[in-house]
């Protein structure tokens, strides 16, 4: 792999550089980052291509690996270390309460505050403080394709930003609501940091109270929607599109609550992910009419 050393601090600052190559992931060790070059570019080395790796799942959060479940093994831990050079390792045990905060574990290295770079956008956030949902990566991407310039978006838990910053980037004003004063800070700070703040009107508390007005879309990304689709239909329109997130199939509950608010409602069901033995985070996509 073609490369150039600049320091870890600058990676932020130079993503979307014209000789990055934006299809390879920076290797960072300490306080240097060796960003991989296009061809036709100087490089400052020729780095050896990484062996596969086959060990123990985990996810790569800015420099932080995050593994769920059970505590891997030590030798799982060193491999996971071996083979992606962490600033540190932390498994996530469980998230508590309506404000999902991370009940963690620090298994190697230090954590703390990471700039976490997703399919052009940028994500700070601290993975022991607030969670970040890295498997909703391609329901983040089809949100930012179907989004359109003008809408009126409702982001009723917002968290750090996952679905108003692609929402926001796509030309919609976004009204984002996040109970959590931690991930309402970060999700301010992500707004501004992906140039969309002007396009983002932020709010700390129960999105519940917070709704105003009518939305053209409406994103619930909580595994606890259903149980708040009253409260949304309440800002809906004849058009309006609600994404409804939940484990398992829950278009029949949807449909009962389209119809009780007056409403009728064409509804599409997909999967997002494996959640656990028989059971999938869907979403649902309701057309209210």
């Amino acid at each position: 792999m073609r490369a150039r050393r600049v320091p870890a601090a600058v990676l932020a600052d130079i993503v979307g550089a014209e000789w990055v190559d934006p299809a390879r992931r920076p290797y960072v060790r300490g306080g240097t980052a060796w960003v991989p070059v296009r061809e036709g570019y100087p490089a400052d080395a020729d780095l050896p291509e990484r062996e596969s790796y086959r060990g123990r799942g985990y996810h790569r959060i800015g420099d932080v690996a995050v593994l769920r479940g059970d505590a891997p093994s030590e030798a799982e831990l060193a491999a996971i270390v071996e083979h992606c050079r962490p600033r540190g390792v932390l498994l996530v045990k469980g998230y508590l309460g309506d404000m999902r905060i991370p009940y963690v574990e620090i298994l190697y290295g230090n954590t703390g505050e990471v700039c976490h770079r997703e399919q052009g956008y940028t994500f700070i956030l601290d993975p022991a403080r607030v969670m970040f949902a890295q498997g909703n990566r391609n329901e983040k991407a089809r949100i930012a394709s179907l989004v359109r310039p003008g809408e009126r978006v409702a982001d009723m838990f917002a968290g750090i930003g996952y679905f108003t910053i692609p929402a926001a980037a796509g030309g919609a004003q976004v009204h984002a609501m996040e109970i959590n004063p931690i991930a309402f800070e970060y999700l301010r700070r992500n707004s501004m940091a992906n140039h969309v703040a002007d396009r983002v009107t932020a709010e700390n508390g129960d999105s519940r109270i917070l709704l105003s007005g009518t939305y053209d879309r409406i994103l619930m990304g909580h595994f606890d929607a259903p149980s708040m689709l009253a409260d949304a239909l309440a800002h809906a329109h004849s058009g309006s599109v609600l994404h409804v997130h939940s484990i398992g199939d829950v278009r029949g509950a949807i449909r009962d609550a389209t119809a009780e608010a007056g409403f009728t409602a064409m509804v599409t069901s997909r999967r997002v992910k494996k959640y656990g033995p028989h059971a999938w985070h869907m979403v649902q996509d309701v057309t209210i009419s």
